[in-house]
């Protein structure tokens, strides 16, 4: 059974990369679409374009509800999803506090419907090979994991500017760098801060923040998000027989690339992939029979904790700076 798939917003995301995925994949229909701008919405090429969210919510043709809009309205709109009866994929990240996400996810379990959030990383060959040699050993024991998301993209008017609407560098991409740690660790990790140092902007977010932490105990990590830095993605893991480091294509966001990964003394490569048909494609096939991989939901809510944290630690710098 193909998965009728409804899409609540139609920006940059949902239209350049999950809407062309939806209509690539196996198992899965961009059956309805509702934004703001009808325009934008039939640029998407749905069978159905709703005047409404709620419109669309309404629609009992739907399967499954895609949400691509503002952090901050992702609770709202993922709580209205589902107790609409339709099951939920929302984009990163789920929520804005750990204490959202868990919210969302007893509602989900109270009406029977599934929730996963969209870090489409996690279904990427690579990133997947990376962190499966990390958790079974095949490095030896974790000792470090560096990490770094960084750009200087310009985002005038744009909802992560505001902090009032989720916006910020650690909650808009330090969640990648995060989710390795769980994926590599498991929901269960232990995570420490040992050291936050963060850069506040103009309109009151973060647009810098590293953290040093430590994992388990016996492992370490640090992590640069950034807003205001050149563009670079780093993975890096430090074994106590090998390390891991990212080669060819973006470390959190190869998209439609060829990509490889450094494992000791050896180089392995991966074919151009696309993670969102990956997402699309197991997402669809585990809600129609549960033969699709999907990450656990406790991943979810510990990367949530995880920012939580981070965020709330003293900054370690003299003074927060300004732009």
């Amino acid at each position: 059974m193909d998965i009728n798939w409804g899409f609540l917003g139609a920006g940059y995301v949902a239209s350049r990369a999950m809407a062309p995925a939806v209509h690539t994949a196996q198992g899965a229909s961009l059956y309805a679409v509702a934004s703001r701008d009808v325009v934008r919405s039939e640029q998407l090429q749905p069978e159905r374009v709703h005047q409404s969210y709620v419109d669309l919510l309404d629609d009992d043709d739907v399967h499954a509800v895609y949400i691509s809009l503002a952090n901050h309205q992702h609770s709202e709109w993922v709580t209205r999803s589902l107790r609409a009866g339709k099951h939920v994929l929302c984009e990163k990240p789920l929520g804005i506090t750990a204490s959202d996400v868990r919210e969302m996810y007893d509602v989900a379990h109270s009406v029977n419907r599934q929730l996963v959030e969209a870090t489409w990383v996690r279904w990427h060959p690579r990133f997947r090979r990376a962190t499966s040699l990390a958790a079974t050993g095949a490095i030896g024991d974790v000792l470090h994991v560096e990490s770094a998301f960084t750009s200087m993209s310009d985002m005038s008017d744009n909802y992560r500017l505001h902090p009032e609407m989720g916006g910020g560098a650690l909650l808009d991409v330090g969640c990648y760098q995060i989710h390795s740690w769980v994926a590599m660790f498991g929901p269960a990790v232990d995570v420490s801060v040992h050291s936050v140092s963060r850069k506040i902007g103009e309109t009151g977010i973060d647009i810098t923040t590293r953290a040093e932490v430590s994992l388990d105990m016996y492992a370490t990590a640090a992590c640069v998000s950034s807003f205001q830095m050149p563009s670079t993605q780093v993975l890096t893991i430090r074994g106590t027989d090998a390390e891991i480091h990212m080669l060819q294509g973006e470390a959190f966001t190869s998209w439609r690339e060829k990509s490889s990964l450094r494992v000791g003394d050896h180089e392995e490569s991966f074919d151009e992939v696309d993670a969102f048909v990956e997402m699309t494609e197991n997402v669809s096939a585990y809600l129609a029979d549960g033969s699709g991989w999907v990450f656990p939901q406790d991943d979810t809510i510990r990367v949530a904790e995880v920012i939580d944290d981070i965020a709330a630690a003293p900054n370690s710098s003299a003074e927060i700076l300004t732009t």
